[in-house]
């Protein structure tokens, strides 16, 4: 059976609360919290059998650190339109610096935003 390539993902984060509040808030989930000794972990919600990958929220104090220069994340819009969560991102804290763009007809359309943690990360959606 073929798996997409990426099986987890994490998002380092100074402050977990407000971290998981911005998440909740822009995408209307809800993260579970989970503490594995020096680890302060916010897991994301992940469907048996659905598209992507599941990942967490992160906190350790040596080991990760929020960054608008590393990898790039993209979430799929829970809605189907990433104007719904590009509504919510700067009430919740944070910033888009790429506003809703389109790729492609054929593969929808994309924004980039700062979390409240200082992390870039990307929204995606096929309207």
């Amino acid at each position: 059976m073929k798996k997409n390539i990426v099986g987890w993902f994490e998002i380092p984060v100074q402050n977990m609360e407000r971290a998981i509040k911005f998440y909740e808030t822009i995408f209307q989930i809800k993260i579970e919290r989970h503490t594995m000794g020096p680890l302060d972990m916010g897991w994301f919600p992940s469907v048996e059998d659905g598209i992507g990958s599941a990942g967490s929220l992160v906190y350790h104090e040596k080991f990760y650190k929020p960054s608008a220069d590393g990898a790039l994340v993209y979430f799929t819009s829970q809605s189907g339109d990433i104007n719904d969560e590009l509504s919510r991102v700067e009430e919740a804290g944070g910033k888009v610096i790429v506003p809703r763009k389109q790729i492609s007809e054929e593969y929808g359309y994309m924004a980039v935003i700062i979390d409240t943690e200082g992390n870039r990360i990307a929204l995606h959606s096929r309207k």
